[in-house]
């Protein structure tokens, strides 16, 4: 669907709709630790051609300077202030004190483009029965643009319920605030994956459907130094939400066979990461975790010869590593991480 030249993707309509009225968002920022970013992002929403009903702001326990880095903002957020409890439990603070219609999720180190609310407006009311929002986005890795997430994710149009137990389709998803406060927010026991988990409760318990605006509206951020670590974690945390969604009753066939799927490539994945972490820590068991790698027959072929020389010489294949790594080669980016909105989340 393209309206004002705007093209915009969202499962088909068994019959038109008339368009709905113009939404409200609120922007929720999630702030730990983000002095030294959080001031792009509050400005990032600041300068939306079509202004949030509010911004808000919780500071999830921080011991930065997080106060003077918000003190030229004091008078245009909500600013909210709780004890630690992980980003879900700050974006759920947020989303209980906002008011808007739709709750717009913005990382404290990330940025919106200026259009992206007035397109999520659009899509909003050419689409008024759509529960959940997003656009597309730029990866930046160390302020580099790498790709755009929808280049190596595709946004499903077809099946949402069974796709997005694949993969999350979606990233800092703008989403009906009453619709996910009925859900029960973002689950607070995730370290990470939130918004995934998220997703999916929210497309197979309360039947909501999302639409993507196809532009790149978003700057999601990756920081080098970071990125083995926050992938590990991350592919933990994912497998525990894929797990539960696998002890729920009612799962059909089709949703059944994509989270059989989707386990096993995420628990390959786990043992892949963490064989290479291994060896770039040149770590006294990297040996043994490279045969774990060579023997899992989830792991492509490629990989898994790879793998196996890895362990006979896991000195050489540490500096292999690094050396794509400065190339600038796949791990750096770590495309896999990126393909799921990161656990800050």
């Amino acid at each position: 669907m393209t309206v004002a030249g705007r093209t915009f993707l969202a499962p088909p309509l068994g019959d038109p709709l008339r368009p709905g009225p113009l939404p409200t968002f609120s922007v929720a920022i999630a702030a730990y630790q983000a002095a030294d970013t959080i001031a792009e992002a509050v400005e990032s929403a600041l300068a939306q051609t079509m202004p949030p009903r509010e911004i808000v702001v919780c500071d999830d326990g921080s011991t930065d300077d997080l106060d003077a880095a918000l003190v030229p903002y004091r008078n245009e957020i909500v600013l909210l202030r709780k004890e630690n409890g992980g980003e879900a439990s700050a974006k759920n603070a947020a989303a209980r004190a906002a008011r808007g219609e739709f709750l717009a999720v913005l990382d404290a180190d990330d940025a919106y483009l200026p259009e992206r609310l007035e397109a999520l407006a659009e899509l909003a009311v050419a689409r008024p029965d759509l529960d959940i929002l997003c656009t597309d986005a730029v990866l930046e890795v160390d302020g580099e643009i790498v790709e755009r997430f929808g280049e190596g994710c595709a946004f499903a149009v077809e099946d949402q319920d069974i796709a997005i137990l694949e993969r999350c389709f979606c990233i800092a998803s703008a989403y009906r605030r009453t619709t996910l406060l009925a859900i029960g927010g973002f689950d607070e026991s995730l370290r990470t994956g939130s918004d995934w988990d998220c997703l999916v409760r929210l497309m197979l318990d309360a039947d909501a459907s999302a639409g993507l605006v196809d532009e790149p509206l978003y700057r999601y951020r990756i920081h080098r130094g970071s990125v083995t670590a926050d992938r590990i974690e991350t592919l933990r945390d994912r497998l525990t939400l894929l797990e539960r969604v696998g002890q729920r009753a009612g799962l059909s066939a089709g949703q059944h066979a994509a989270l059989t799927r989707s386990l096993a490539r995420q628990r390959a994945a786990v043992i892949l990461t963490e064989a290479e972490a291994a060896l770039r820590s040149r770590s006294q068991d990297a040996r043994t975790q490279a045969l774990a790698v060579a023997r899992e027959p989830r792991i492509p072929l490629r990989s898994r010869a790879a793998a196996l020389a890895a362990a006979l010489a896991p000195r050489t294949a540490a500096r292999a590593l690094e050396r794509r790594d400065a190339r600038g080669g796949r791990s750096r980016v770590d495309r896999t991480l990126g393909r799921s909105p990161r656990g800050r989340t």
